[in-house]
């Protein structure tokens, strides 16, 4: 039996030099060899004052809304050819959901839910809803960062259950290979291209329930919670109201392969970064939140007048804003969730209460539940015999190369 150290060691190894996401393959006369994928932005690509000098250049490139579309609309499509979106956007069809477990807390209900993204492939997560009957309900989808157990951690917990019980459904989910999502590792080639599928199909499942306003769609998460969040709002116009937490940069492209494995932000004619990506969101609401201890500490500076100049080309400066936090760190502690709380009370039309907006915003009536009452598989409720085991039968589903040694493991 091969050991499953080696089997480690081979698969961490793919991970930097699979074709897919960190080089190509050439054929010569003495074999194949792998040449570096010289597309790939990843980590920090450039320096800060690098990064302050592309964005000059780039305001270069366009000067009205007109010129911004044309901009905005070939980074959207090489950010989808990049991903390879093509193989999994045909699965694009009826939601297989598995809920179960409500629990009826202080103003809101949480309920254990996966829905299978794609035939065998499992988002696991949380669904909030608000206990007031309403008609119609805002919706957030609530991507988290890195972090291996992070969706039943205190802070996702209060930022899903405090919003859900303003009158917003919230979704709250795994990052692919973190908490629940244990049919791949994170760290897989393509996870960026199954990162963002699954979260086109949550946006689609909570787009599928009829008690859901389609106008009022929100988003947010924190670090690579803010990525996924820009990235979905720059390629689908059904997210409404967008907030990105620490991680627009200029300078700082994602440190992960779920981020920036794969050739999205540049080709040979077009070279980008987050901050465009995430100026896509115009001109809908978005709010930027920043500190003064991570790769966002320019974003007053830097990364939030480009993105005003595209909000100001479509003559709608009052839907953005910036709140920055000078004196904080890279998480999504209190004083950005109430930042985010109001503005999604704003956009969303949620319940803001009677009380003053100068009084604190308590959390304190949400209990934080621990992993067991949150998982969704379980000893007694497995995943379905159906789901795809682990990365070779994913690759292979996708129909993506999978002659790679590391992957020859999984055959025996």
């Amino acid at each position: 039996m091969k050991s499953l150290s080696k089997l480690f060691l081979n698969l961490a190894l793919l991970s930097a030099n699979l074709v897919l996401s960190q080089g190509f393959k050439i054929e010569t006369d003495k074999g194949t060899i792998m040449e570096p994928n010289n597309m790939i932005c990843n980590g920090g690509y450039w320096t800060e004052a690098e990064g302050k000098m592309k964005m000059e250049v780039f305001s270069t490139l366009w000067n009205d809304s007109l010129s911004w579309e044309k901009r905005a609309n070939a980074i959207r499509k090489n950010i989808l050819i990049g991903m390879q979106w093509d193989k999994i956007s045909k699965y694009d069809g009826k939601i297989n959901v598995i809920k179960h477990s409500k629990k009826i807390m202080v103003g809101y209900s949480v309920e254990n839910i996966a829905i299978e993204s794609f035939p065998g492939f499992y988002v696991t997560g949380n669904l909030y809803r608000p206990l007031q009957i309403q008609k119609q309900y805002a919706a957030v989808l609530s991507p988290h960062g890195h972090l291996k157990d992070k969706r039943f951690t205190d802070y996702v917990q209060l930022r899903s259950a405090y919003l859900a019980s303003k009158g917003a459904i919230v979704f709250a989910y795994d990052m692919v290979g973190f908490g629940e999502s244990k049919q791949t590792r994170h760290k897989m080639p393509i996870s960026l291209l199954i990162q963002t599928w699954n979260s086109k199909r949550v946006l689609d499942y909570l787009l599928s329930l009829p008690e859901v306003d389609p106008q009022r769609i929100g988003m947010t998460g924190g670090s690579g919670g803010g990525t996924q969040t820009f990235m979905l709002t720059a390629l689908d116009q059904r997210i409404k109201v967008s907030v990105p937490v620490v991680q627009v940069s200029a300078h700082f492209f994602g440190g992960c392969v779920c981020e920036s494995g794969m050739p999205i932000h540049k080709t040979a004619n077009l070279q980008t970064n987050n901050v465009e990506i995430a100026a896509m969101a115009a001109p809908r609401p978005m709010l930027l939140i920043s500190n003064g201890d991570d790769w966002t500490r320019n974003t007053p500076k830097v990364e939030f007048p480009y993105i005003q100049k595209v909000y100001a080309a479509m003559g709608k400066s009052k839907q953005l804003k910036n709140v920055h936090l000078v004196n904080e760190k890279h998480d999504y502690g209190y004083s950005k969730r109430i930042a985010a709380y109001a503005f999604f009370t704003k956009h969303l039309k949620l319940d803001s209460g009677k009380s003053s907006q100068k009084k604190q915003i308590d959390e304190s009536f949400i209990v934080v539940l621990s992993p067991e009452k949150l998982n969704v598989f379980t000893p007694e409720k497995p995943r379905p015999n159906t789901a795809l085991k682990n990365e070779f039968e994913i690759l292979q589903f996708l129909k993506f190369p999978t002659d790679e040694t590391p992957y020859n493991y999984y055959k025996n």
